[in-house]
C-alpha cells in the first residue's frame, strides 16, 4: 500500500513527534479538571497532600523535560530510519503487519521496562539517586504519569520506545498510533481513579490498581510490569494480587491480598531465582553489546587503529568458524578480555528481593 507522508498539511514524522505529548496532557488535563469522584478514588485527598513529596509544579517541568528529550531523539530516529522517496512519498504495509508491529512493539516495549524498572529498584544506588524520584509521588495522579528522574526517562520510556519501534520496523505513521495509545495506558495506569467501564480495567489486569500496589510501600518489590501487559510479572514471581475494597469513608482501596505472600514466596523462590540469572544475562548481554559496538567502530574510524590493529581480523575477507577470534592482541585484549572483565565485576543486590 502506497501513502505520501503528508496527512494533511503534517507529515508523519512530525505527528510521530508531537502527537504523544499532546495526547499526554489532553489526557492528563481532562483527569486533572474532573470533579474530585471521591467516591471512586483510590486515595483520599488527604493522603495525596500528606503522603506526596513533590509539589504539582516541580511534576509539570519534569514531564516536560522529559518530553523533549523524547521529541529529540524522536526526530533522529525518523530521520535514520526514513524510506520515503524522492517525492517524499513512503510505503505503508498493510493493515494486518501494522497491527502486529504494534503487538510486536508492546512486547518489546514490556520487556524493556519490566527489567530496567526491577533493576533499578534492586540496584540501591540507581534507586536512591535516580527511580525514587518518580516514588515521591506516593498517591499517583495523571500529570505525574512521566514525572522520573530524567536519566530514568530516557532508559526506560525513551530508549525503551526506540527499541520498540526499530524491533517492530513500523513507520513513523504506525508509531502515531502505538506510541499516543502507550501515553493513554500510562496515564490512565496512574490517574489514582477506579472509574466505571473504564475499558483499561476490563482488558488489562496491568491497570491503575495494579500500579497502585506498586507504589505502596509494602508492593515496591512487586507489580513491576508497565505499561501494557503483566506476564513477565507472572513468569519471574513478582506478581502481586490485590483486592478492590470500601474504605469506610468513602471511596476505594487497592489491598495486597497478603495471606498467600509467604506460601507463594517460598513456590516462587525458584522463579525468583530463574528471574535474577535472567536479568543478570540480559544485562551481561547488553554491556557487551554496548562496548563492543563502540569500540568496533571507534576502531573503523580512527585511521591508525584501523591500520595497525582492526586491519588484522579484516585480513579474512572470507571468515571461517575457527577464525572468529582472530584479531590484533591488543583487540582481543580490548574488546573480548576487557569486556568480559567488565561483566564480571558488575554485581545486582538481590539481597531483600524476596
Amino acid at each position: 500500500m502506497r501513502a505520501t507522508m503528508v496527512v494533511g498539511y503534517v507529515s508523519d514524522e512530525v505527528m510521530g513527534i508531537f502527537a504523544p505529548i499532546v495526547i499526554y496532557w489532553l489526557y492528563a488535563g481532562f483527569y486533572q479538571l474532573l470533579p474530585p469522584l471521591d467516591e471512586y478514588r483510590l486515595h483520599t485527598r488527604k493522603e495525596e497532600e500528606e503522603k506526596n513529596l513533590v509539589p504539582l509544579s516541580k511534576v509539570i517541568k519534569g514531564v516536560l523535560l522529559q518530553q523533549l528529550v523524547q521529541a529529540v531523539v524522536a526526530h533522529a530516529l525518523f530521520l535514520l530510519t526514513s524510506s520515503a522517496d524522492e517525492s517524499g512519498t513512503t510505503i505503508q504495509p498493510s493493515i494486518p503487519i501494522q497491527i502486529m508491529q504494534i503487538i510486536i512493539g508492546m512486547i518489546v516495549m514490556d520487556t524493556w521496562q519490566y527489567f530496567a524498572h526491577r533493576y533499578m529498584h534492586q540496584n540501591k544506588f540507581l534507586y536512591r539517586h535516580i527511580h525514587s524520584q518518580h516514588h515521591r509521588l506516593v498517591v499517583t495522579y495523571a500529570i505525574g504519569a512521566l514525572y522520573n528522574h530524567p536519566l530514568e526517562g530516557l532508559l526506560l520510556d525513551t530508549v525503551g520506545g526506540a527499541i520498540a519501534f526499530l524491533v517492530s520496523g513500523m513507520t513513523a505513521r504506525t508509531s502515531v498510533i502505538f506510541f499516543c495509545f502507550a501515553v493513554v495506558k500510562t496515564v490512565d495506569d496512574h490517574c489514582g481513579l477506579w472509574l466505571p467501564g473504564n475499558i483499561f480495567h476490563i482488558f488489562f489486569q496491568n491497570n491503575t490498581a495494579y500500579h497502585d500496589i506498586h507504589h505502596q510501600l509494602p508492593g515496591t518489590k512487586y507489580n513491576y510490569s508497565q505499561p501494557f501487559f503483566s506476564i513477565w510479572d507472572k513468569l519471574l514471581g513478582t506478581h502481586m494480587p490485590y483486592t478492590l475494597v470500601n474504605r469506610p469513608e468513602g471511596g476505594l482501596e487497592a489491598r495486597l491480598v497478603t495471606r498467600p505472600i509467604l506460601r507463594r514466596a517460598r513456590r516462587n523462590k525458584k522463579i525468583r531465582a530463574n528471574g535474577r540469572l535472567l536479568m543478570e544475562l540480559g544485562k551481561t548481554t547488553l554491556q557487551l553489546l554496548f562496548l563492543q559496538y563502540f569500540a568496533h567502530r571507534y576502531m573503523l574510524q580512527n585511521k591508525f587503529l584501523h591500520r595497525y590493529v582492526h586491519s588484522q581480523h579484516h585480513r579474512l575477507v572470507v571468515p571461517d568458524a575457527i577464525g572468529a577470534l582472530y584479531n590484533h592482541p591488543l583487540e582481543g585484549l580490548l574488546l573480548d578480555t576487557l569486556g568480559g572483565a567488565i561483566r564480571s565485576s558488575s554485581q545486582v543486590d538481590v539481597a531483600d528481593d524476596l
